[in-house]
């Protein structure tokens, strides 16, 4: 070995950055580095003159040993992780090279050799066996911890001293200790209650991870202490009753009530499995009020993630004013998900986003040591399931669950160090899952070797009291030996009042922001609400919106697209883009708040909306709707690349926000189906599973103009199927008036419902496609259009062809060439609720009509047509005219889509127009 082939370049770093201290000010490094510094030329001793330097005898021996002591150091602090005693029920995978003194050219005869180099760990001049033994503890006994790889000094510097200083060695007090251990007992008992009073049914234990609890407790009560106001939870099911009635203080009974498979008296509500349901409370602490929520969460492990970054950016916006110190998410992930998920990664991306940051997340990892019944070795590759977090350098500590106070330590490290630096935190809990995935599951079948172990191992309760015990905690054993007797008591008084009990009780979620709302009904759809405005007001903030200043200097299209708009109205004619900026200003107006998210949101993809202007030659933007002195503001972010999480974000912050207006707009709207799992499991089925409304817009441009496969359909038929019970609404508009009032819609009714928007492309810039003011002054959305642009005497109508969206254009096109007057075309502007009240009253305006179409221009297989008659199938005869059914959406040829589009056109008309010129 070469006499300096230990040396790595971060070493070397080190101590020249120090001795560079040194040389401008001894008194700039500790006195006990003098001697070190003393008479050695560093400062002309660049790394390659000490590569160089191999193999002669410049360097003095002792200062060559203090070299290698330091390489030890920064080995423990990057690699001490490895050689942990942090897993309680089998060996640790092995390493190499280890940190065994030999592989740093040291022996055991320098063990008793006093090396400066202790000064780095905060414990001066000392023998190399206490520095080894300083570093042991603090790096490879319970709590292994990776932060070598964070490129911020001053980070990397708190961690250090934290951990360094302490050993990564906890000093609690009695009372400190006495909560953990409260709370100990409250875990390890509840899941021995229910394991014992419900034998075989689903709970999703938490044994082998109690200790996340009393961490949990102290991550939540060291957030409280240092100003936090607002706690956020995301958790799949396993430990969610645990932490239901431990955490936030759900009663015992209401849970056994559950258990009891009771449902509530809501014949509307479907209900969900008890391990998936949410829950807020509010907790005094120390003379503070905090709120705790617990969000509803799928068995999709993972989605909650967005869904909860969400709700906390919500609240920090609305309720705290910006200040992240205030509201916290954490998030309790499995160690299978946390690998395998990639919405782990989407939302881990977002954390220092200006559209998505909350402040940092603290992660704690529920580590089972397995999946279902996927043993780690085939659940990832990456060597620790966290390892995502170093995608943006967040530290992560990994704890043996056994060791409460050691999970406790590190669960007030995370809290502090999340209020410090506002960034994303890991604590990866090792410990172990006693029974199998489910309490009905065999796990020997899949892993006997690991479950014999685990059948001989105590539980973390039993660990503690043994420990204390040898530590002499008499007090503390009396408490415990009391206090669960005192638990026990009064598990089974609960267990009596629930089998009392005749349905389960649903806590109502119309409070606070949602005071004033209520469920809606059938009846709410028969006729939208009036949301024109003042025709004085809408031509004052249309004039402000699209009138730049003077004195900022615009790209030159920029200025022309804004004269444009002011041109529109004088002329009055108002585009797509201007009928959407107008709801979103008129609502601002009003002091709604408008949050905006998706890919090219500011922009618009196809160019039109421009709700931020870049200025030339410099960085800086320009927002209109935010300079003009409306009320509210338009919050409105390009996102990164992800439908998953941002669409899960925004749900949340509609969430939390019910009366500001929250969307997210698909680049295309094919894309959406990236983000599919929230709208099966949250958009469309919160209200019936959880009993929350929730009113998020969604846009997805849709519409066939030959941009192929992936840029032509929404997949309109996907969220028709979804839609029962009145779930949600389901609108393919064909006006900038239409647009206006729907989106006004969602915030002048006293109930909240997803709003599914399909929107146009072509229509955004068609010169047929115009709205006139007294369209929003006087007006409202209409469900049912009927045709505008026929002229002829509605009596001699023998044909209708109903319609929905851009196709409705290229009809009536087509139709004024053909010179055509006995077929109207009717427009189903919103698809569901089905208007089906609204449609009659129109139909029964043409008596004659003998033949009904129904035309799109999607595939028989997609689009609205399969839905639409189903519903008619009792009213009217339908036709189909439209593309036949396909395995893919749209085709990627242009002369394709336009002979498809000649024949759709054909068909209605029944006679060859091959010379009209359609798209």
């Amino acid at each position: 070995m070469d006499k300096f082939s230990f040396l790595s370049n971060a070493d070397v770093s080190v101590l020249e950055e120090m001795y560079q201290k040194y040389l401008q000010n001894p008194a700039n490094v500790d006195a006990s580095w003098h001697d070190f510094f003393k008479g050695f030329d560093f400062a002309k001793t660049t790394y390659s003159e000490v590569s160089g330097a191999i193999g002669t005898d410049t360097i003095p021996e002792n200062i060559s040993k203090e070299f290698k002591v330091v390489t030890l150091i920064s080995a423990y602090r990057s690699r001490g992780h490895l050689f942990t005693k942090t897993n309680p029920v089998r060996q640790r995978r092995t390493y190499t090279p280890t940190l065994d003194i030999e592989n740093f050219g040291l022996t055991k005869q320098d063990l008793d050799t006093v090396f400066h180099a202790g000064n780095e760990i905060g414990i001066g001049p000392a023998p190399l066996k206490n520095i080894i033994e300083h570093l042991e503890q603090t790096y490879c006994n319970s709590i292994g911890v990776e932060y070598a790889f964070i490129r911020d000094p001053e980070t990397v510097k708190w961690l250090q001293e934290r951990l360094e200083k302490s050993k990564s060695t906890p000093t609690f007090s009695k009372e400190e200790k006495k909560e953990m251990l409260k709370k100990l007992i409250q875990a390890v008992n509840f899941e021995q209650f229910l394991h014992t009073k419900f034998v075989g049914q689903k709970r999703f234990s938490l044994e082998g991870n109690e200790g996340f609890v009393p961490a949990l407790d102290m991550v939540i009560q060291t957030g409280i202490n240092l100003g936090i106001k607002n706690v956020v939870i995301g958790m799949a099911h396993r430990g969610r009753l645990n932490v239901l009635a431990n955490i936030m203080n759900k009663s015992y009974s209401d849970i056994f009530t559950e258990f009891e498979g009771r449902p509530t008296d809501d014949c509307l509500f479907d209900g969900d499995v008890k391990y998936h349901m949410g829950f807020s409370s509010d907790i005094i602490v120390n003379n503070q009020n905090v709120h705790i929520s617990l969000t509803p969460n799928p068995s999709h492990l993972e989605t909650v993630d967005g869904v909860v970054e969400g709700i906390v950016r919500a609240k920090i916006d609305d309720i705290h004013q910006g200040d992240l110190n205030k509201a916290c998410p954490i998030l309790v992930h499995g160690d299978a998900s946390v690998a395998g998920q990639g919405i782990v990664y989407e939302v881990v991306q977002m954390s220092q986003l200006d559209a998505y940051k909350t402040g940092g997340t603290i992660h704690l990892v529920t580590n089972n040591q397995i999946g279902f019944t996927t043993n780690y070795t085939d659940g990832r590759s990456s060597t620790y399931c966290t390892d995502v977090a170093k995608v943006v350098l967040s530290p992560v500590f990994h704890v043996n669950a056994d060791d409460v106070e050691a999970l406790c330590y590190v669960a007030k490290i995370a809290m502090e160090f999340r209020q410090t630096f506002h960034r994303d935190i890991f604590i990866d809990i090792l410990g172990y899952r006693k029974y199998g995935h489910n309490e009905g599951d065999e796990p020997r079948f899949t892993q006997p070797v690991l479950y014999k172990l685990i059948a001989q191992h105590p539980n973390v309760k039993q660990i503690y009291l043994k420990k204390l015990e040898q530590d002499g905690e008499t007090e503390l054993l009396d408490f415990a030996k009391s206090y669960e007797a005192q638990f026990k008591a009064e598990l089974e008084s609960k267990l009596q009042d629930a089998k009392k009990a005749e349905a389960t009780k649903m806590t109502s979620f119309l409070e606070g922001y949602w005071k004033g709302l209520r469920m809606a009904s059938s009846e709410d759809f028969e006729k939208s609400p009036n949301t024109g405005i003042d025709k004085k007001i809408f031509l004052d903030i249309a004039k402000r919106i699209s009138t730049l200043p003077d004195n900022i200097k615009f790209f030159n299209k920029t200025t022309k697209l804004f004269e444009d708009r002011l041109k529109m109205i004088d002329q009055n004619n108002y585009d797509w883009a201007m009928g959407e900026l107008m709801a979103y200003a008129s609502l601002m107006n009003e002091g709604h708040h408008v949050r905006f998210s998706g890919q090219d949101v500011e922009r618009g993809t196809f160019s039109h909306r421009h709700a931020v202007l870049k200025i030339e030659d410099s960085e800086k933007e320009y927002t209109p709707l935010n300079s003009c002195g409306l009320k509210g503001q338009l919050r409105i972010f390009n996102s990164h690349l992800s439908e998953y999480a941002v669409l899960g974000f925004e749900y949340g912050y509609a969430f939390a926000l019910p009366n500001a207006l929250t969307i997210w707009e698909a680049q295309f709207g094919d894309f959406a189906n990236g983000a599919q799992i929230i709208f099966d499991q949250y958009i469309s089925s919160a209200e019936s599973k959880w009993r929350r409304m929730n009113g998020l817009v969604v846009l997805l441009p849709h519409g066939y103009e030959g941009q192929g496969p992936e840029h032509s359909s929404a997949r309109i038929e996907r969220y028709l199927q979804l839609c029962a019970n009145l779930n949600m609404q389901i609108v393919n508009a064909t006006t900038p008036a239409q647009q206006f009032h729907v989106l006004r819609r969602q915030l002048k009714r006293d109930f909240r419902k997803p709003l599914i928007c399909f929107t146009p492309k072509k229509l955004l810039r068609y010169p047929a496609c115009v709205s006139k003011l007294e369209d929003f002054t006087q007006d409202k959305f209409h469900e049912v259009l009927d045709d505008k642009f026929f002229t002829g005497d509605k009596k001699s109508v023998k044909k209708i062809g109903l319609c929905s969206g851009k196709v409705y254009y290229d009809l009536i096109e087509a139709r004024q060439k053909l010179e055509v007057n006995d077929i109207v075309f009717i427009r189903l502007e919103q698809l569901y609720p089905f208007p089906i009240s609204q449609l009659t009253a129109i139909l029964q305006q043409y008596p004659n009509a003998k033949d009904f179409l129904y035309i799109q221009e999607e595939t028989e297989n997609s689009g609205a047509w399969q839905y639409v008659h189903y519903q008619l199938s009792n009213t009217l005869k339908l036709k189909y005219i439209g593309r036949e059914a396909a395995a893919s959406p749209a085709t990627g040829f242009s002369k394709k889509h336009e002979q498809e589009t000649q024949k759709i056109l054909t068909q209605v008309f029944e006679k060859s127009i091959n010379q009209v010129e359609i798209n």
